[in-house]
């Protein structure tokens, strides 16, 4: 296996891989997950080494890489595979992935790093491949690994095109950048709060058991009540629900 990726199993046929090189609060999480027919890889980092043949788990098998969202840090190797899916509002983006609509001009920088700056990466210049969707996501779309189904979730936000996949038989949600343990991030070019807040309202109806986020580790039910919870008090102001 390469030194820039590592990988962990989490049970349930999930495993984490993630870029070892670069700091938790700049890294994403990259989620696999075997399927009988076939395997699903939420996300794929930010694609500064390749993906695919680092990971033994990702080869020999028919995979969907699908893309939470088109941020710089989660569909940097999504060109490495055949097959993708990214919810319809965002798949110019990830064809045509330009620095200002991925947010790398102002989340790249220098300092993402545990060590050195990788040989032959610049944050200024930095620019990732496209990847053309084979799958366009809207709300309520399956995903059918054989013997496990996600839902598509569309919660809008972070980024229009913002998903989540739930499995309602386990109860496993992954949550892209919607909700994570850590500081939520609303003020991109195409963030917007009041979808934001309708988000986290649709993400406390849902029966979770299990939340992989996007970034940092992964949590509970009462959780996700809480993290949703305070995001929501945080931004409605009192005495003036969002309509």
């Amino acid at each position: 296996m390469s030194s820039w990726y590592a990988q962990t199993s989490l049970g349930d046929g999930v495993t984490l891989i993630w870029e070892r090189e670069i700091k938790p609060d700049w890294r994403c999480n990259i989620w696999h997950v075997r399927g009988r027919t076939c395997d699903l890889l939420i996300d794929s980092g930010m694609g500064l080494r390749p993906l695919r043949k680092a990971i033994p788990l990702l080869t020999g098998r028919p995979i969907v890489a699908l893309a939470s969202h088109t941020h710089v840090d989660h569909i940097g190797a999504h060109h490495e595979f055949e097959h993708c899916a990214v919810h319809q509002a965002e798949a110019a983006i990830l064809a045509h992935p330009t620095r200002a609509a991925t947010i790398a001009d102002t989340y790249l920088t220098d300092e993402m790093f545990e060590g050195a700056v990788p040989e032959g990466y610049h944050s200024a210049t930095y620019e990732l491949k496209g990847a053309v969707a084979t799958t366009l996501l809207h709300e309520g779309d399956v995903v059918d690994l054989g013997d496990r189904v996600f839902e598509t979730v569309h919660l809008p936000g972070h980024s229009p095109g913002s998903i989540a996949l739930f499995e309602r038989a386990t109860g496993i949600l992954f949550s892209g950048d919607t909700v994570y343990d850590g500081p939520l991030i609303d003020d991109f070019y195409h963030s917007v709060v009041e979808d934001y807040v309708r988000s986290m309202e649709r993400l406390q109806t849902l029966d979770v058991r299990t939340v992989h986020a996007g970034h940092y580790g992964s949590f509970g039910r009462e959780r996700l009540k809480e993290l949703t919870a305070d995001y929501i008090a945080g931004k409605r102001k009192p005495g003036c629900p969002m309509e």
